[in-house]
């Protein structure tokens, strides 16, 4: 497969045409950022172990009924994908209250909810991200009714594969943000990635966070959270 011009380059990835217009390549960044891209650093050795642990949960899920977007990785670092027209939806999943969920609604960080969580936020950097509901999906034609319902269903079924994993690796699946695509044929996929970024991963033993959390929140011991987090998978995927 033929790289070619570069596309797209955003906070974590660049994105590459290939000479098969059907499908990209994807290059994971070390680069770091939070808050909307207010603050900015680096997370050494980050885009190898997001690439490489995405593709790995993306196989899973592809197992287990969930059709994603991934097709094969080329190298630590680059994956192709199948080219997609993103749906302007981030799904967040919560399991257990932390972050913006407990600072918007005054919930104690750690609060288990009884049953998981979904909310929508409108992909939009300008716009900061904003929370979003159904009827304000619509309102906009960010989706139809039918793909808000197949991505709902797909997000929770995804939780209920994550969090069931991760328990296997003494790891508690607090909470995640997934992104979804439209293929030609107007199927929805699983789209993005699935890494430390974008999930909150707490061990399950300590409550010690292995993910963003430690870069966003200035704990320290980042890459070592990373690293932590490969290495569970790898020992139980």
């Amino acid at each position: 497969m033929e790289k070619r011009e570069m596309l797209y380059e955003g906070k974590a990835k660049k994105v590459y045409a290939t000479d098969d217009a059907s499908l990209l390549i994807v290059d994971y960044k070390d680069d770091a950022t939070a808050f909307n891209g207010l603050k900015k650093g680096t997370i050494s050795g980050k885009g190898v172990i997001n690439n490489q642990m995405s593709n790995r949960l993306m196989a899973k899920l592809e197992r287990c009924g969930i059709p994603t977007h991934y097709v094969q990785e080329l190298s630590e670092r680059e994956t192709v994908v199948k080219k997609v027209s993103i749906v302007p939806l981030e799904v967040i999943v919560r399991n257990i209250a932390a972050g913006s969920f407990s600072k918007r609604y005054g919930v104690a960080e750690g609060v288990v909810f009884d049953r998981p969580t979904i909310e929508f936020s409108y992909k939009n950097d300008e716009l900061g991200d904003p929370l979003l509901n159904t009827y304000h999906a619509l309102a906009l034609k960010l989706a139809t009714p039918e793909e808000i319902a197949i991505i709902e269903k797909y997000a929770f079924r995804v939780n209920d594969i994550l969090k069931e994993f991760w328990k296997t690796c003494g790891v508690t699946l607090v909470d995640f943000k997934l992104e979804f695509g439209r293929l030609p044929d107007g199927a929805i996929v699983l789209a993005d990635e699935i890494s430390p970024d974008t999930c909150r991963l707490w061990d399950a033993a300590t409550g010690e966070k292995l993910d963003k959390d430690r870069f966003r929140r200035d704990m320290g011991g980042v890459e070592e959270a990373y690293s932590e987090i490969m290495r569970r998978l790898e020992e139980h995927l």
